[in-house]
C-alpha cells in the first residue's frame, strides 16, 4: 500500500494513465477504488470536494430493497438486499449499524394497508436472508403491542393498535463513507485530486485545469469513466438525465422526546409511501424525504422548498403525539438524484426505475448514472468491467465485495477499541491514528483534542486535523460541510467556524 492521503490540485498528477474517474462521489470513489485494485492506474478527479454533489444529501441510511420490492422492482430489490450485507459485513461495520424501524398502525393506517405492509415487511425479510445476511446483523420484522411501540417512541395514541418493527441499516455519514472509500482507494495507489476540474473528455483523453492555481494540463488514458451524477450529461451529452429532488429537515433530538427509535410515519391517502423520522448518532433528527422533479440547469448545492419541508412536517405531526412547527426545523437539505429519463419526460420522478445504467458515448466515454448509495460498489464493478471490455485493458478480476475499507473489522474488535466512541463510530481501527496524528501536528494534550468543539457540537479538534492532513480537506467549507456534517445546522456551523480554522492553521505550521 501507498499513501492514504488526498489531495487538492493537480501539482504532481500523472499525466498518463489507464483509468481517468471524473467525479469523486459515492460512485467516483468506488470506481477509483475498483479499478485500482484490479492492477490498473487511475487518475480520479472532482473540480469540487469529496461528496460534494448528491452523496452527502442522503438519509444516511443503507436500503435493503424494500421500497423497490414495493414497485415490484425486484432486481433492484435484491441487488440492494446483497450490497447492503456486503457493506454491513465486509466493506465497513465500522461506519454501519442496524437501525430499528417502527410502523405505527394507527387510524391513518387501515387494516388493509397495515397487511399489506406487513406482507411487505416478510418479502423484505426473505431478501435479506436471500442475500446472505444474518439475523444477528439484521434482526427479522415482527409486530408489537401499543404498550411496546410507546416505549420506542411517543407516537400519537388515538386510534393506536400497535406498531410493525423491521430492521435496516444506518450509515454514521454518507460523506465520510465517500472519504473512506477515497482514501482506500488511495492506499492501493490510486490518485485521488479534488479541486480539479473536467473541461473536456473523450474516452482517451482528458483536460483537465487546477482549481487553485488555474493551470490547465491534458491527461492521456485508456479508458475514461464519467461518474460525475446529476452533472454527468454535461460532459457527454448523449446522456439525458431527469433529476429529482429529496428533500430533509433536521430537528434537534428535543423535539421529539423519548425517539429511540427511527419511526416510518404514512402518507395519508397513500398506500406503501412513507417518510421517515430518523435519529441521528449526533444527538438530531431527520425527517425526509420528498421526491420532486427539477428542471433547468442544476445547481451546486439544491435548496429545499418550503411546500416540501410543510409537508415533511405536516406527515411526521401526525404520528406523533407533539405537533411538530416550523421553529422545529434548525435546518434542511436537498439532494438531486441522477435518474435516468425514461425517454419523453413524463410522468412523475418517483415511477422512474432506481436501477443504474451503463453507458458508452460515441467517443468511449463511459457513463455510469442511476442506482443509489447503498449499491455503488455494484455500479462501480459494472462500470469498471464496461470500461476494460470497450478499450481492451487487461485486468484482475473485482475484488471490492471481500475488501474492507480502512479502519474497518468486526463489530466485536470494534467494540473492544479504548479510544474514544465518536472517533471509533466516524473511523473505525483508524481512530488511533486520527488521535496520534492530531497528538504529532498540534502538540495539544487528549483534553483538548477531544472536546467539543462547541457546546452542543460533538465534533473535534481531532477530526478536524486529520480531515487536513489525511482527508484533503482544502478549506474550512470542506471540513465543516463535508468531512463533518457541522454545517447541516446553521447555527452550529457558526459556532464551529474558529475550530475549523484552528485545525487549519495548525495543518499547515505543521508542513502537513
Amino acid at each position: 500500500m501507498t499513501s492514504t492521503r488526498i489531495t487538492p490540485g493537480l501539482e504532481g498528477a500523472p499525466t498518463d494513465v489507464d483509468v481517468v474517474v471524473i467525479g469523486l462521489g459515492i460512485t467516483g470513489v468506488g470506481v477509483a477504488l475498483d479499478a485500482v485494485t484490479r492492477g490498473l492506474s487511475v487518475l480520479a478527479v472532482d473540480a469540487h470536494d469529496l461528496a460534494f454533489g448528491t452523496s452527502r444529501w442522503s438519509s444516511k441510511l443503507v436500503h435493503g430493497g424494500l421500497r423497490y420490492l414495493a414497485k415490484l422492482q425486484f432486481g433492484v430489490a435484491h441487488e440492494s438486499a446483497v450490497e447492503r450485507g456486503i457493506l454491513m459485513d465486509v466493506t465497513a461495520p465500522h461506519l454501519t449499524h442496524a437501525l430499528s424501524m417502527v410502523i405505527p398502525l394507527g387510524s391513518v393506517t387501515t387494516r388493509r394497508i397495515a397487511v399489506l405492509t406487513g406482507a411487505g415487511l416478510l418479502g423484505g425479510d426473505v431478501l435479506r436472508r436471500a442475500a446472505g445476511t444474518s439475523s444477528s446483523t439484521l434482526p427479522r420484522p415482527r409486530r408489537i403491542s401499543t404498550v411496546e411501540a410507546l416505549q420506542l417512541a411517543p407516537l400519537r395514541t388515538a386510534g393506536l393498535r400497535g406498531a410493525l418493527v423491521t430492521w435496516d441499516g444506518q450509515l454514521e455519514d454518507d460523506a465520510r463513507l465517500v472519504t473512506n472509500v477515497a482514501r482506500t482507494a488511495a492506499s492501493y495507489g490510486a490518485h485521488v485530486r479534488t479541486r480539479a476540474r473536467v473541461l473536456s473528455a473523450t474516452g482517451t483523453q482528458v483536460e483537465l485545469r487546477d482549481e487553485l492555481t488555474g493551470g490547465t494540463s491534458t491527461v492521456t488514458a485508456r479508458t475514461v469513466i464519467n461518474a460525475a451524477g446529476v452533472w454527468a450529461g454535461d460532459l457527454v451529452p448523449e446522456v439525458t438525465l431527469r433529476p429529482s429532488r429529496g428533500t430533509h429537515l433536521v430537528l434537534r433530538g428535543s423535539s421529539i422526546p423519548g425517539l429511540r427509535t427511527s419511526v416510518f410515519a404514512p402518507v395519508p391517502g397513500t398506500t406503501g409511501r412513507f417518510i421517515n423520522v430518523l435519529p441521528q448518532p449526533d444527538g438530531t433528527i431527520y425527517i425526509g424525504l420528498t421526491d420532486e422533479p427539477v428542471d433547468g440547469d442544476i445547481p451546486d448545492v439544491p435548496e429545499p422548498s418550503e411546500p416540501e419541508i410543510g409537508f415533511l412536517l405536516d406527515v411526521a405531526s401526525a404520528a406523533f403525539e407533539r405537533p411538530l412547527h416550523r421553529s422545529d426545523v434548525i435546518g434542511a437539505y436537498a439532494g438531486l438524484r441522477p435518474l435516468l429519463s425514461s425517454g419523453d419526460g413524463s410522468g412523475a420522478t418517483s415511477d422512474l426505475s432506481r436501477r443504474h445504467a451503463v453507458l458508452t458515448s460515441g467517443t468511449g466515454v463511459v457513463t455510469i448514472v442511476g442506482g443509489k448509495l447503498t449499491t455503488y460498489r455494484r455500479m462501480a464493478e459494472d462500470a469498471v468491467d464496461a470500461a476494460v471490455t470497450h478499450a481492451g485493458l487487461r485486468a484482475e478480476p473485482c475484488r471490492t465485495a471481500e475488501l474492507p475499507l480502512l479502519g474497518a473489522a468486526p463489530r466485536p474488535r470494534l467494540a473492544e477499541l479504548e479510544e474514544p466512541a465518536r472517533l471509533v463510530r466516524r473511523f473505525g481501527t483508524d481512530a488511533r491514528l486520527v488521535l496520534d496524528n492530531a497528538r504529532a501536528v498540534s502538540g495539544l494534550g487528549d483534553d483538548e483534542l477531544l472536546a467539543p468543539v462547541a457546546e452542543g457540537v460533538p465534533v473535534t479538534l481531532a477530526e478536524l486535523i486529520f480531515g487536513v492532513t489525511h482527508e484533503g480537506a482544502a478549506d474550512v467549507d470542506d471540513l465543516l460541510d463535508r468531512r463533518t456534517r457541522v454545517g447541516l445546522v446553521p447555527a452550529d456551523r457558526a459556532l464551529a467556524v474558529p475550530a475549523a480554522e484552528r485545525a487549519m492553521s495548525l495543518a499547515v505550521d505543521a508542513g502537513r
